[in-house]
């Protein structure tokens, strides 16, 4: 079963990456559930004919990835939900570290997700939400080999300079990633402190750099 949960969250990763992947500041007007649908199906053509991608090449994924999703994701917002009520303690500069560390680690996740999409469609669910709404779940179901997949987003709008909406959670299967990834956060605070969590996010971080 654990193995089998895995194999979807892979899989899962592999179309959230994608569709995060040119999500454009100017899109400020555009509805939650189209900005999903229509960068959905444009960014997984567009990944399917890039054989750089397909033969695995890390630094170039690493590459489009830092500069194509995570500009588009409230990122500050995704560390702290993570991290939890330590956040508030943290100072800024350990709240720095965090956010450094985080970022190369879901990068280097939707990096290796990238690599291997293959068949995948998403379909977007009607959504129930009015136009002065600010805070939405965009649902979606993933299809392609095996049973399809849940996989929602929530966003927000942001107002001023950069506007549009932003991506700050997913869900996959039924369950919050960054609340998953705050209860392991959680443990590792408990045990060794928030610079104990720092240290271990690096060596995580530098473990997977060898990899690639």
């Amino acid at each position: 079963m654990k193995r089998r949960f895995f194999s979807h969250l892979c899989a899962v990763l592999v179309v959230s990456a994608s569709t995060l992947l040119a999500l454009p500041v100017s899109a400020a007007d555009e509805a939650a559930d189209a900005l999903i649908k229509r960068l959905s199906t444009d960014v997984l053509d567009n990944i399917k004919a890039d054989k750089a991608i397909q033969a695995g090449d890390v630094s170039r994924i690493v590459s489009l990835v830092d500069a194509k999703i995570m500009p588009n994701v409230n990122f500050q917002r995704m560390t702290a939900s993570a991290v939890g009520p330590a956040w508030r303690q943290a100072t800024p500069e350990q709240q720095k570290r965090l956010q450094e560390e985080f970022k190369t680690l879901l990068v280097r996740t939707y990096a290796g997700a990238l690599s291997q999409v293959s068949d995948q469609t998403i379909f977007v669910k009607p959504m129930r939400a009015s136009a002065e709404d600010k805070d939405v779940v965009v649902r979606t179901e993933v299809k392609g080999r095996g049973d399809p997949i849940q996989l929602d987003y929530k966003l927000e709008k942001t107002p001023g300079e950069g506007a549009g909406w932003k991506i700050y959670n997913l869900n996959v299967l039924g369950v919050w990633l960054m609340e998953t990834y705050r209860s392991q956060f959680s443990q590792e605070i408990n045990a060794k402190g928030i610079n104990g969590l720092i240290t271990t996010l690096a060596d995580r971080n530098k473990a997977n750099a060898k990899k690639g």
